[in-house]
């Protein structure tokens, strides 16, 4: 299906404009739109690969001509903008040429036996997108997002994730309580309690938490864990980046199953 010819756009006070600038700019603005402002090909190209349409497709003047047609052709909408009208839009310290507004996901249902991550409280959006390209490589299908994480769609989050949202349900806003319906075990990390991670038998599915920068995993999640463990650091460092100790944990975990097969 090939979009209709493009829309010119050359004025700042552009409506449509002016929503695409809050999806750049405003990290909840997505669930007030509905749609969420991909910059740059590589989140873009990820989006086509995974068979999402855009809405929107937006191209720098200058960059129009040289854009490969299936970026020109993939959205229902085409708008070109005056070059000057990019770096108003978007946050990035040299800003992109093109870009995709698509609809965002409807959310999805609790999968009760989906290998998981579940983030309680993670609120830098590095560390968030970080975890999910992490949660997208070694298999952890489902990412539930407790209340007080960094909104999972942010703009922050998308650039971070490097596309892994594409490949993941994402759950957001949950209470420790919707947990409850979850059929695999719960896993939790420790910096100085627990058994070492690589002395024991990891069981695949399960479900990772992953806590607060400074405050870890709550007590009430500790309490619903099947297992804690903590990650040897002979280095003798206090802790690790909770991004960092989510790809050991999980990079384990796709380990121990691969070793099972």
């Amino acid at each position: 299906m090939s979009a209709g010819a493009p829309v010119f756009v050359s004025s700042q006070g552009n409506a449509l404009l002016k929503d695409i600038r809050r999806l750049s700019q405003d990290n909840t603005a997505y669930r007030k739109q509905g749609r969420v402002w991909l910059e740059g090909d590589h989140l873009c190209r990820a989006a086509l690969a995974r068979g999402l349409r855009p809405a929107i497709a937006v191209f720098c003047e200058s960059f129009w001509p040289l854009a490969p047609a299936e970026w020109t052709q993939a959205a229902i909408k085409t708008i070109v903008i005056s070059d000057v009208l990019m770096p108003d839009i978007s946050t990035l310290e040299s800003p992109a040429r093109m870009g995709f507004v698509i609809d965002l996901p409807a959310p999805g249902v609790l999968s009760a036996g989906a290998a998981s991550l579940i983030l309680d409280r993670v609120q830098d959006a590095g560390n968030v997108g970080s975890m999910l390209r992490s949660a997208a490589a070694f298999g952890f299908s489902q990412v539930l997002a407790l209340k007080g994480t960094a909104a999972l769609w942010s703009p922050k989050v998308l650039r971070a994730g490097m596309g892994a949202h594409f490949a993941l349900q994402l759950i957001e806003g949950l209470a420790p309580d919707d947990l409850h319906t979850l059929a695999v075990p719960i896993l939790v990390t420790s910096s100085h309690h627990g058994s070492l991670l690589h002395q024991q038998a990891l069981p695949m599915p399960c479900a990772w938490a992953m806590g607060h920068e400074g405050q870890g995993v709550s007590d009430d999640l500790v309490a619903r864990a099947s297992l804690s463990v903590r990650i040897g650091q002979p280095g003798g460092e206090e802790s690790l980046n909770v991004a960092a100790a989510a790809a050991i944990c999980l990079h384990a975990s796709a380990l121990a199953q691969t070793t099972k097969r």
